[in-house]
């Protein structure tokens, strides 16, 4: 091993390690940034990107700051926010829309409140009107908390508001995302006989297998290895040991079995839904999402450690459920 990858290696560790001290003490914030996340976007998977994505620009912004945080909860959403309103804006500018929202004839307005994630705003709104609404009227914020936020002034909020207010609505989403049932079938399948070789020949060879906001691997091996692979640790029964898992409190009436996956339609595409037996029954703990290509898989999503997503597709889909809390290490005392 060259000493470039033996520091690369090292280097890794003391990352991995700052990361996971970075999540243990933001993570009471988790539910309430999910919660922020998924009133911007229009998808809990949206969501949960955003929500990933903001924790990661904050743990590199953290490391460039020589000043202590005065507000760790409006810091984060004013990271999401930022980070929102970029990929909106840019979104715009490669589909050649205007920034700004047309207006909304008078007719059309719908001044009812936003509901929680059952529904969203109208995409009529700007990403500014739309960040300043939730921020005023779901999360409490003062005009000078959400100025902050948005990197603007109160004057601009105010009008922000203003607007906003007047074009409040709660559309159904529309994804374009399409899944051929027949890998999804043939994952099922595979799992459920327990059979790793079988599922890593479902992938392509530069696949992606990701464990969200925990491990991502490439390719066919890491998945299937019994040490550390996702695939391997999925069909396993769950444990909690010095070395981490699932939290004791939430392993509660768990019986020590693997799980079974099942297909399942959501909205318009399929998920993949994990159960695990109870005492009181079988009840899905995770949910993965899969992108195929022909009829190979190039990527999967597994949302083990996001209950926010795991508690909003269930309840959706009115199945009994299970969360496994946002990490698999013990808490640091």
């Amino acid at each position: 091993m060259s000493a470039s990858t033996k520091d690369l290696s090292n280097l890794g560790d003391g990352v991995k390690s700052s990361w996971q001290r970075f999540l243990d003490v933001f993570e009471p914030m988790r539910p309430e940034l999910y919660r922020y996340c998924r009133y911007l976007t229009r998808s809990p998977w949206a969501a949960e990107d955003l929500a990933q994505d903001t924790l990661a620009r904050a743990f590199v912004t953290l490391g460039t700051l020589f000043h202590e945080v005065p507000n760790p909860r409006g810091w984060l959403f004013r990271i999401a926010s930022n980070l929102w309103m970029d990929r909106a804006r840019r979104s715009r500018f490669e589909e050649g829309m205007p920034l700004a929202a047309p207006a909304v004839p008078s007719a059309q307005v719908d001044a009812r409140e936003p509901r929680e994630a059952a529904g969203t705003l109208f995409v009529q709104l700007s990403p500014r009107e739309r960040a300043a609404v939730v921020l005023k009227d779901v999360f409490g914020l003062s005009l000078e908390e959400i100025a902050d936020a948005l990197s603007t002034t109160v004057g601009a909020v105010k009008a922000a508001l203003h607007r906003g207010r007047g074009r409040l609505a709660d559309p159904e989403s529309s994804s374009s995302r399409t899944v051929a049932p027949g890998v999804l079938d043939a994952f099922c399948e595979a799992f459920n006989a327990r059979d790793l070789r079988r599922l890593t020949s479902l992938l392509l060879d530069n696949a992606v297998v990701e464990i969200v906001g925990v491990v991502t691997e490439y390719g066919t091996e890491a998945p299937a290895d019994p040490r550390t692979g996702s695939f391997a640790g999925t069909l396993a029964p769950m444990t909690f040991d010095e070395r981490g898992g699932v939290p004791p409190e939430l392993l509660e009436g768990y019986l020590v079995t693997s799980p079974r996956c099942s297909v399942h339609a959501y909205r318009d595409t399929h998920l993949l839904l994990f159960w695990y037996e109870h005492v009181d029954g079988l009840k899905v703990r995770t949910v993965m999402t899969v992108d195929v290509e022909g009829d190979a898989i190039v990527r999967v999503r597994n949302y083990f450690f996001t209950p926010d997503v795991i508690r909003e597709v269930c309840e959706e889909l009115q199945v009994p459920y299970r969360v496994n809390g946002y990490r698999y290490w013990p808490a640091r005392h």
